[in-house]
């Protein structure tokens, strides 16, 4: 508790002299202002960001004109939840009048009322490390729910009861999720029991919104926690049902792998391959971490208990590709996530009998094709995917990937395969076959592509007639 509030102290005094002239600009204009949430939560963790939030007894007309005269540039495009956003510098503000906020039953949107003091404000919070403030410009802490102890302990708790917290903004559900995963925190067997019990609750929250907290969970550093507090109190069954549905894989028999367990080891495996910024995968990394969570999807519908005892998941990574884009359409990812996120789903099973014999240049041609601009994500998903106790194949499996990895980097050199095109481009296939633009152009170099990939560069002369010669085919 001393050592938190004196590094808060000190990441407070290192706030530039500017948000120290805002306060008085509000005071001088008879309205209190506290800087409130995440900005006073990191300063006790030691840390400052630029981008800082801000309560206040200003109504938003009110806010907008005193931001005006201190900012560079000023914003109101959340005036409608009473918040104006500024720019002075490096440094972005956003100032929001005291308010109160809940969701009707069966509503998307929640009602806005706004408040009076700023220990009203901190009450409707979602959680008491995040209903801490600091009045600007004296800097007095005010911290009337106790979040200070709460941080000390790595505790999510909530100001009020959690069902009423909850009640009030049902995405509190999905923060406390989060916040598990972004802090490392424990949340309380308070907000465990109301997670579990209003978990539907988040049925009238927009996909986008629980999008957003689903990608900063995916993000953090403790992502796997996150992930496992959803699925143990139900809110999965909700956002993500294909996560729990893994659970139903568990054999009693121990006839194969725990599917969940599996894949949170994936993503904590795959988390660890990502690289530094100037590296081909900079972490954090949303796309290989929703990929590792979803790549074995489909297992739960293609589990099929063999003759002589054995198991198998036939076609698994196609249908998983299918409910990973079902999945992600429901939750409004962007079109270039879902589909890089869906390939790697669909890719991940490929690389399985590489080791158990020598792929021609033409198959490892087709890998590198098929994976595009997602290859270098593949590696790293198709290592993860090794959870085998067993070192011997672990080893064997990882010397097998090293070995494939080697004769990509030693083709794509010979061939520049990541630009890899046919011998011929379209107009030139025209102008032999004397055809207009349209489909036959299409399938001719879909099969010029697919010499391409079996053989290696042909030339032009040898592509040329081999193109006569299929052409000639067709017409026959």
């Amino acid at each position: 508790m001393t050592e938190l509030r004196r590094r808060a102290a000190a990441a407070l005094a290192s706030l530039p002299a500017s948000i120290g002239e805002l306060g008085e600009i509000f005071a001088g204009a008879g309205h209190e202002l506290a800087l409130v949430g995440g900005p006073v939560r990191d300063a006790a963790l030691g840390t400052v960001s630029h981008d800082l939030d801000f309560a206040t007894s200003a109504r938003p007309e009110q806010t907008a004109e005193l931001l005006r005269r201190w900012s560079d540039t000023w914003w109101d495009i959340g005036k409608d939840f009473g918040t104006i956003g500024a720019r002075r510098g490096q440094h972005v503000v956003e100032v929001t009048t005291y308010r109160t906020e809940a969701y009707e039953t069966g509503s998307r949107k929640p009602e806005v009322a706004y408040g009076d003091t700023l220990i009203g404000d901190l009450t409707r919070r979602d959680f008491t490390v995040n209903a801490m403030a600091v009045r600007v410009p004296s800097l007095e802490f005010v911290d009337p729910h106790d979040g200070l102890t709460a941080l000390a302990e790595g505790v999510l708790r909530t100001p009020v009861t959690a069902v009423q917290s909850f009640d009030d903004d049902p995405l509190r559900i999905m923060r406390a999720a989060r916040f598990t995963a972004q802090l490392g925190f424990e949340a309380d067997a308070d907000v465990l029991a109301a997670m579990s019990q209003m978990a539907s609750r988040l049925e009238i929250v927009s996909a986008e919104r629980v999008r957003a907290e689903l990608e900063r969970l995916l993000i953090s550093g403790h992502a796997r926690r996150g992930l496992e507090v959803m699925v143990e109190t139900g809110v999965a069954d909700v956002v993500l049902p294909e996560l729990s549905r893994l659970r139903e894989t568990v054999d009693e028999h121990r006839r194969h792998k725990d599917v969940y367990q599996h894949t949170l080891t994936v993503l904590d495996q795959a988390i660890e391959l990502e690289t530094g910024p100037e590296g081909a995968v900079p972490a954090p990394d949303l796309v290989l971490r929703l990929a590792a969570v979803m790549h074995d999807v489909g297992k739960p519908d293609t589990r099929r208990f063999e003759a002589g005892g054995g198991v198998s998941f036939h076609h698994h990574e196609v249908v998983g590709a299918k409910l990973t884009a079902k999945r992600m359409k429901a939750l409004r990812f962007d079109k270039q996530t879902t589909k890089d996120v869906t390939k790697l789903v669909e890719l991940h099973l490929r690389f399985h009998g590489y080791g158990d014999g020598a792929w021609t240049d033409s198959a490892v041609r087709r890998y590198i094709t098929d994976a595009g601009d997602q290859l270098e994500r593949l590696h790293r998903l198709t290592r993860a995917d090794c959870t085998t106790r067993n070192r011997r194949k672990a080893a064997r499996l990882s010397a097998a990937y090293d070995d494939l990895e080697q004769r990509i980097a030693a083709l794509q050199e010979q061939e520049e395969l990541s630009k890899v095109r046919p011998d011929l481009d379209g107009k030139r296939i025209m102008e032999i076959l004397d055809l207009a633009p349209g489909p036959q152009v299409g399938q001719a170099y879909a099969y010029l592509l697919e010499l391409r990939l079996e053989h290696g560069p042909l030339g032009e002369e040898a592509a040329e007639a081999a193109l006569r010669e299929w052409w000639a085919e067709q017409q026959g």
